[in-house]
């Protein structure tokens, strides 16, 4: 049965290849998004599925009245929008607070007020678990893993939040946890980190991995930020 999808940041990198997803499978799907960032992905979108696959609301999250309007008959938000650097939340801390921590809740009462009890599923961060000084860290050949936590953070692994990054996200966090407790809001939380691969349009302080190809192939110079606040900038 066709489900009715609203995809918060849905022309975003990982918005517009979960999309694509829901498109190819036959899902009634909204996507509300600024486009802030970038409008390439739902040009993408529309050349793969035509102008009417979907349906686009232009609007930012820190809109309580359009974002809980745009809601209603929604079986399924998925919460992807926000404010995604912590360099820039470190410039800008109200912006992002405002984009992460409001934002999150005006989505969460738009889904309590949707009177469909929608599944919501929200994209959190690493950053909500600080600097993990007290878990050991094992170099392998390859890579390094944290030693005892062979299959990543357990649910029970404290939180800690660093950066205001880490503190607006984490708000959106724990208040998604605190609407299942409350309201029975069925939610998923995902705490991601350094996601990568195709449609991500990375810059310096977002999308490294994109970013670092980016430069590559096109001459650009790469910035090494280092511990103690020097700039090392260098050609490849």
């Amino acid at each position: 049965m066709t489900k009715k999808y609203l995809i918060t940041g849905g022309a975003g990198f990982i918005g517009s290849n979960y999309v694509h997803r829901l498109l190819k499978r036959g899902e009634n799907v909204t996507i509300y998004d600024n486009l802030s960032r970038t409008a390439r992905n739902i040009e993408w979108l529309k050349q793969e599925f035509g102008e009417s696959a979907f349906n686009l609301i232009v609007g930012d999250v820190r809109d309580a009245q359009r974002i809980t309007e745009s809601a209603q008959g929604a079986d399924v938000i998925v919460h992807l929008a926000g404010q995604v650097a912590v360099t820039t939340s470190v410039i800008n801390p109200r912006d992002d607070f405002e984009s992460n921590a409001l934002g999150t809740f005006n989505v969460l009462e738009a889904a309590r007020l949707s009177g469909k009890n929608p599944i919501l599923i929200y994209a959190s961060t690493n950053k909500v678990y600080g600097g993990m000084d007290d878990v050991e860290l094992f170099e392998e050949p390859t890579r390094w893993r944290y030693k005892d936590l062979v299959n990543g953070c357990p649910e029970t692994q404290p939180l800690d939040f660093h950066s205001p990054y880490g503190c607006s996200k984490g708000t959106g966090d724990q208040y998604v946890r605190d609407y299942a407790r409350m309201y029975g809001l069925r939610s998923v939380v995902f705490r991601q980190s350094c996601i990568y691969g195709t449609r991500q349009f990375g810059i310096e302080d977002q999308g490294w991995v994109a970013w670092f190809i980016i430069a590559a192939v096109m001459g650009k110079p790469i910035t090494i930020y280092g511990q103690t606040g020097a700039r090392y900038s260098f050609c490849g």
